[in-house]
């Protein structure tokens, strides 16, 4: 076994592998970007080498600098996680070229798969089921065009040398092909530094299965069953879980030889996964073959009961693999949970800033995360914050199980897609297990719709959270005419409290142990002290509480099925200072990041919703449309530029009503 491992990744797949380390008694080698220099993955490991500035492509893609790391610090081993250079065929072939294991499959099968058309090729000849489409070499746009005719459509575009949903765009008809592909182009060159492309028959309502394979050099390949991915959202994975649902065990027998089958055509060895659509009639197609470690690889883990990190290590060290397969089985039901910092009612925008607040559920979960409080989200890599994991014996149990684990976690800062996945975990076709891939983002507005009115409880501890903070604020506060508590002379200490509700200021009055509410009903209150971040109260002898906090001149009151956010209300304050409004004709910047496109000039007449430029941010390209029909008087950034959040991105007249 090794003595140290660098770890060429961040966040919370680095910190998990360091994990497995520790308790195998690996000294760990962490590298950082200048962004992450105080981050949680740094902390975890024994040494840490900066190895460049917060872009990805001078940091964590740079493979010479994480070479360079590991040569400086004697580290015998590399292990690349997932993205970046994982699988990168180049960088492994360096790797052993320098004397090191890297720990993952042999450069030639990265090669062989990391194509995704020759991939294909590759597996149609070992008799593993395909979709038609096209996965040729020839790359122009008028040849792309008549493939899709031939194809059909709808149909998907994907990048050739990619993976993980990234750049995948789905095609209804053929007027919508051309933008497509030079979206899918820019997106895929961004992110795996190839801009080749591939076609396939768009399978509008079917499941994403995975099968997780393992190979050793000695000859041996095994599976560890499947797991369903179908949980998506712009082709990106939400929640996952081990095993599929509502497979017969032929169709588990039929994937799991078919997944063995494209290890071996390629002589793979290391730890991959092979994926598969699935249809309504149980038919399934290969979609593509990761050659590393998946990030829903925990839920495999927990029904196993093997840690698929300890057996990539051993694999690399050449030993052989732990089990046999006729000695892998499943236990119980797994279901894993991505917490992201995203905002699904904005089309699921990512969001950054320092987390002032993270709580996460404790026991009964697995939680695999690279973040804690005080630490920083940045725009420069992905939204993950963590992974939830849960297991049980039957799947309603899990689903259940994590549902509960998602309504202890709290976030304060970024937001996060908390609410939303306890909707999704809530919905009839989840619980069900017939969601397919397509359902969340054909869904998603009825699964971030929410309950207008503010129950007499959420607006009791919001009060409460408001009130502590202005007592936090006070301090030791010595004279009654400096406090903030509400002192009075011979009588109970009064306070107010405002809240802003949509176009309604919701006013508390508190005297003593009785709440004043907006209608002006009265509840009696009785305040609990639970350990802080959480506030709780008895009202009308029924007691409740939950971590609430203010934060941004908001109460944040996380409820175990919703986030309830009420920004305090300041007359004063906004009398003197007046509320900021944006007028609807100025395009701004959602958030941070870098422009990848601009469509439009100075002078360029425009309709309502046209595209005006495309931003790229935590590896997500988002569009700014026009406002209205207008015309554009100027645009005030070029691509490549970097741009911040609240930005004015162009000079826009809209055309008058």
């Amino acid at each position: 076994m090794f003595r140290s491992v660098l770890i060429a990744n961040r966040g919370e797949i680095a910190c998990r592998i360091a994990r497995t380390c520790r308790r195998l008694g690996i000294a760990t080698v962490a590298v950082y970007s200048d962004a992450d220099a105080g981050s949680l993955h740094v902390r975890a490991c024994d040494t840490a080498i900066r190895i460049g500035p917060p872009p990805a492509r001078e940091s964590y893609l740079d493979g010479k600098a994480v070479l360079a790391a590991a040569t400086e610090s004697g580290a015998e081993a590399i292990h690349p996680g997932y993205g970046f250079l994982s699988e990168n065929a180049d960088f492994a072939e360096a790797v052993g070229d320098a004397g090191l294991t890297f720990v993952g499959a042999p450069p030639a099968s990265i090669g062989a798969l990391g194509s995704k058309s020759a991939a294909k090729a590759l597996m149609a000849r070992a008799g593993v089921p395909i979709l038609d489409g096209y996965h040729g070499e020839e790359q122009d746009d008028a040849v792309l065009a008549a493939e899709a005719e031939r194809i059909g459509y709808p149909l998907l575009v994907k990048p050739a040398a990619g993976g993980g949903g990234r750049g995948m765009r789905i095609v209804p008809d053929s007027a919508a092909l051309g933008p497509a592909l030079e979206s899918a182009r820019r997106e895929a060159a961004s992110s795996f530094g190839d801009d080749r492309l591939l076609l396939e028959r768009y399978l509008a309502s079917a499941r994403h299965i995975e099968v997780q394979v393992f190979a050793d050099t000695r000859g041996n390949t095994v599976h560890l069953h499947e797991r369903d991915c179908s949980a998506q959202r712009r082709h990106q994975k939400v929640i996952e879980e081990a095993p599929a649902p509502g497979l017969s065990d032929a169709v588990r027998d039929a994937l799991g030889r078919s997944a063995v089958a494209a290890a071996e055509a390629v002589g793979y060895v290391g730890a991959g996964t092979v994926e598969f659509l699935l249809d309504e009639t149980g038919e399934f197609f290969f979609i593509e073959m990761n050659t590393r470690l998946q990030v829903e690889h925990p839920v495999t883990e927990t029904v196993t009961g093997y840690d698929l990190v300890e057996w990539q290590l051993r694999v690399a060290a050449g030993e052989p693999l732990p089990a046999a397969q006729d000695a892998i089985s499943v236990d119980g039901h797994a279901i894993e949970a991505r917490l992201c910092a995203e905002d699904p009612a904005e089309a699921f925008l990512p969001s950054t800033g320092p987390i002032r607040l993270m709580r996460l559920p404790g026991e009964g979960a697995r939680v695999d995360t690279g973040f804690e409080t005080g630490d920083i989200v940045t725009p420069h890599y992905d939204s993950l914050l963590a992974k939830v994991i849960v297991h049980a014996p039957s799947r309603a149990a899990a689903r259940a199980r994590l549902a509960g684990a998602l309504g202890e976690t709290a976030v304060a800062g970024p937001v996060t897609n908390r609410d939303f996945l306890i909707a999704v975990l809530a919905e009839d076709a989840f619980a069900r297990g017939t969601l397919d891939t397509g359902h969340l983002d054909r869904n998603v507005r009825s699964l971030t719709a929410r309950e207008d009115a503010v129950p007499d409880a959420v607006l009791a501890l919001a009060a409460l959270a408001a009130i502590r903070d202005r007592d936090d604020a006070a301090g030791d506060a010595v004279s009654p005419w400096e406090t903030l508590r509400g002192w009075r002379l011979n009588a109970p200490a009064r306070r107010q409290v405002a809240f802003r509700h949509g176009d309604d200021i919701l006013t508390l009055e508190i005297e003593g142990d009785e709440f004043r509410l907006p209608d002006g009903r009265s509840r009696t209150v009785r305040k609990l002290s639970p350990e802080p971040p959480r506030v709780g109260a008895e009202i009308d002898g029924r007691a409740v509480s939950a971590v609430a906090v203010c934060d941004d001149g908001a109460a944040l009151v996380f409820m175990p099925d919703r986030t309830w956010r009420l920004p305090l209300f300041d007359p004063v304050a906004e009398a003197e200072s007046g509320v900021r409004e944006v007028a609807a004709s100025v395009p701004l910047a959602p958030m941070p990041g870098v422009v990848v496109a601009v469509s439009v000039a100075s002078g360029d007449r425009v309709a309502k919703d046209q595209p005006l430029l495309v931003i790229e941010a935590m590896k997500v390209e988002h569009t700014i449309r026009a406002p209205s029909a207008g015309t554009v008087d100027a645009v005030h950034y070029a691509v490549g530029d970097r741009v911040d959040e609240g930005a004015e991105l162009a000079a826009f007249t809209p055309d008058e009503a």
